[in-house]
């Protein structure tokens, strides 16, 4: 005997959740419903089973094939219009007409015993059973009368509470003779129970109704796929759930990991290969799918969760649905009866009312409120770079997909047979992102000189020789689940803003160049890379006076690639240096602003107790260091750029210095003092380096680490600032406390304040129209300057949905009030 099983509906009323998605192949217990039919089917013997398609066929047919890993053996019946319940069994004619078969839904969630039904149908000889049961709210479903022997006396579809006679209802699941196909007008749409049924009644054909005893459940709307859910959890239908029930109720798939501090209230399901980490909460009936990741303290109630969803720390959801494939930022809220489509991003601290339905492939924006449906508005990233060329997540936001469509914009933007330079930190995602990338540039017709693990400033001054740009891609700062992919121009320097929005437009618009089989780039390793960078670099910078210093100094590496390049470094300057933290680990490619802070304490004790001139930190890829004066105290980063500042214009006495506006305007009392001059840039990275290009430039910091020593080259390089720091120290024969006491001290605050996307140009407006009369300064945002020389400066932040504040006055308390005063106006146009 053979079954049909009908999978055509589009399931319109459960959309966005079918939106891109069959309703048979909605997940139940991480499983498709469809799934449970059929493994339901062969429990009762029925393993031959047509199925019939139309919307979204081909899925259907992906997901099960032939149904040999169900043990089954499938065939398809394809509806190139819809034709109804009985319309789509016809079309399914050919393979069924020699026998009785059974018809049942591919979206409906049973446990009826379908041999005692297929029984029934046999003892009573007639031509249609319909399987019927008992609910309590009969509106939605037909209502069935049967007499005493099981005759159906009386049909009628969806009736008004007015019309109810009866809580007996079609489940839609029939058995039949063949010759019931009589009835059924080919190619067009029929239904049993509005066409069919009634006229077989007209003409005095018997029909039967079997009142089954088990669970059913038409899986309709979202409240009842939510229900259905639940009751799988409570065991109130007889399914298979995948997985080991480790505890009452709690279920937990293959490969999931739960951290011990995770707290689980059952009945739950965590699917395969999902991660839960410390600090999450999930509660009774919801559901984890396969692959995904949940971060720690995010709170689950309720929840349905579908298969590589990503949900970020503190995230708050509730009676809610997640589609595949969707990123849930941090600190994010999803409240009751809310539905997300597939591969929709929802930013951090924004929240989803209830009810609300998101469509797939929409973005909800960081701080966001949403109340209403979000149907057909799609909002992209506002700008595919941010301040650290394009970071993410890795493997949510930044998959080897899009390190591929990256790297493939970026070489169509140069000339076929270019050489592009790459290289990576020592983390594994970095090897593995930075693979793809390469692969990318060989077949854009790109030849790719790949340097591996090196230190940031090695792969910049690689890429400045000779390459028409260069790929770097590493941790992100402060972040170890975070990538940056770095994209650099022929001078080793971040890409200017007019090159970034043309790479972003090609990637937008995916019009990548492709090489031909003859075309394909090549790949070299070059030799010698860390020599060559040292040699360049002592060349370069003034380092006279250190051997008569005899200066001691502690250098910690961070345990990163700045440690390759030391040991090369050390050993030819002639001075005494005790490295500390020299070896790569590769569970550690960044480190927290805790862990930072910590590393620089351990650091000043070592210096203080072995009485060096200094310490010096570097992070993690060499771009930064961190100073420690030689009493042991760490010198904070603003200090630490005056502290240069001071030294390099104290001994060039001319030339300009490159610093972003909002720097402590004490750097400008400081430069002229020795007769330079500072000229103020943007806060991007390309403007800096821009400015300290010039030939007039002497000096370039950012206040945050960032220095550039313009004889070498016009970007950050930590390296190069240690050795310049070096000989300043050494031929000044003074010490940085010292040097640190002489400069003024400065009262620089700095706050963010979330704005969403859609505002900021307001907010921008209403800051220049609140300066009234007051001077302003727009080299980069607004700086508003007061009469007394107080300033604020107001920047919108470029890639997240915040909004950046800077005050300075002559003490705390005046910063303070200057600040509050700003923020506040921000904020209330922001609202």
């Amino acid at each position: 005997m053979k079954a049909v099983v009908m999978a055509g509906g589009e399931g319109t009323r459960l959309r966005p959740m079918t939106s891109s998605m069959p309703k048979p192949l909605l997940p139940v217990a991480n499983r498709p419903i469809m799934e449970h039919v059929l493994r339901l089917l062969k429990r009762h013997g029925l393993t031959e089973t047509v199925v019939t398609v139309q919307f979204l066929a081909s899925l259907v047919k992906n997901y099960f094939g032939d149904g040999e890993e169900l043990g089954m053996e499938l065939t398809y019946a394809n509806e190139e219009k819809p034709l109804g319940t009985a319309g789509s069994v016809k079309n399914a004619e050919e393979a069924l007409r020699d026998d009785t078969f059974l018809v049942i839904s591919g979206d409906a969630l049973t446990d009826f015993d379908l041999t005692d039904l297929i029984s029934f149908h046999k003892e009573k000889g007639g031509l249609v059973t319909v399987c019927l049961t008992r609910v309590p709210n009969p509106l939605e479903f037909g209502i069935t009368i049967v007499d005493d022997e099981g005759k159906v006396e009386r049909f009628l579809e969806k009736p008004t509470w007015g019309q109810v006679f009866s809580d007996t209802v079609n489940t839609g699941i029939y058995v039949m003779e063949p010759e019931v196909f009589d009835y059924v007008e080919a190619d067009a749409s029929v239904d049993w129970s509005g066409d069919v049924f009634p006229q077989l009644m007209k003409e005095g054909k018997t029909i039967y109704g079997y009142v089954a005893e088990g669970y059913w459940e038409d899986v309709g709307t979202h409240e009842s796929y939510s229900k259905a859910q639940a009751d799988v959890l409570e065991g109130k239908v007889d399914v298979e759930i995948d997985g080991f029930e480790i505890s009452p109720g709690v279920w937990v798939a293959e490969g999931a990991e739960v951290h011990p501090e995770a707290t689980l209230r059952g009945p739950l399901y965590i699917g395969d290969y999902a991660k839960v980490e410390s600090g999450v909460e999930i509660r009774e009936h919801s559901v984890i799918g396969s692959n995904v990741v949940v971060k720690s303290g995010a709170f689950l109630h309720r929840a349905v969760v579908q298969d590589n969803v990503y949900i970020g720390p503190q995230c708050n959801l509730r009676g809610c649905v997640v589609g595949k494939n969707t990123d849930i930022m941090q600190a994010a809220r999803i409240e009751d009866g809310a539905v997300i489509g597939d591969e929709c991003l929802i930013g951090e601290e924004s929240i989803v009312q209830g009810n609300v339905r998101v469509y797939p492939f929409k973005t909800v924006e960081a701080g966001a409120f949403v109340n209403t449906s979000v149907i057909w508005e799609s909002r992209g990233q506002a700008q595919l770079f941010g301040r650290r060329g394009v970071s993410g997540i890795i493997n949510v936001e930044i998959t080897p997909e899009l390190a591929v469509r990256l790297a493939g914009a970026y070489a169509t933007t140069l000339k076929k047979g270019s050489t592009v330079t790459t290289a990576r930190d020592h983390s594994r995602g970095a090897r593995a992102l930075k693979r793809a990338v390469i692969s990318a540039l060989q077949t854009s017709a790109i030849d790719v000189r790949d340097l591996e693990n090196v230190p940031l400033p090695v792969a910049r001054q690689q890429t400045a020789r000779g390459s028409a740009g260069g790929i770097m891609v590493r941790t992100s700062p402060g972040n170890p689940e975070s990538v940056d992919i770095m994209f650099f121009d022929e001078r080793g320097a971040d890409l200017s803003q007019a090159r970034q929005r043309k790479l972003d437009r090609i990637y937008a618009r995916q019009e990548y160049r492709r090489a031909f089989p003859g075309e394909i780039g090549d790949l070299r390793f070059p030799a010698s890379v860390f020599d060559s960078y040292t040699g360049s670099l002592l060349r370069a910078i003034d380092t006279s006076g250190v051997p008569e210093a005899e200066l001691k100094v502690v250098v910690d590496a961070s345990n990163g690639s700045a440690g390759l390049v030391l040991p090369s470094l050390l050993g030819r300057l002639g001075v005494e240096a005790l490295t500390i933290n020299p070896g790569l680990d590769e569970s550690r490619p960044t480190e927290t602003a805790e862990a930072r802070r910590a590393g620089l304490v351990r650091l000043g004790e070592i210096v203080a107790s072995a009485r060096a001139a200094f310490g010096v930190r570097f992070d993690p890829v060499g771009e930064r260091i961190s100073l420690v004066d030689e009493r042991g105290r760490i010198v904070e980063d603003d200090r630490a750029l005056l502290v240069m500042l001071d030294l390099v214009a104290a001994e060039r006495r001319s030339g300009t210095v490159g610093l972003p506006v909002t720097t402590t305007r004490i750097a400008e009392q400081v430069a002229a003092y020795h007769g330079t001059q500072v000229e103020w840039t943007a806060t991007a990275p390309d403007a800096l380096a821009r400015v300290s290009g010039d030939e007039t430039a002497v000096f370039g910091g950012d206040g945050r680490g960032g220095f550039i020593i313009p004889e070498l080259s016009s970007v950050f390089d930590g390296a190069a600032a240690f050795v310049r720091l070096l000989g300043l120290v050494a031929r000044t024969q003074l010490t940085l406390s010292q040097i640190d006491a002489r400069i003024p001290r400065a009262y620089v605050q700095h706050r963010d304040v979330p704005t969403p996307w859609a505002v900021k140009g307001l907010v921008m407006r209403h800051v220049v129209e609140a300066a009234g009369d007051r001077a302003i300064d727009t080299t980069d945002g607004v700086r508003v300057v007061e009469d007394d020389g107080r300033w604020v400066m107001v920047l919108p932040d470029p890639s997240e949905a915040v909004t950046h504040l800077w005050a300075e006055g002559p003490d705390d308390t005046s910063s303070q009030t200057l600040l509050d005063e700003w923020a506040a106006v921000v904020d209330s146009a922001g609202r």
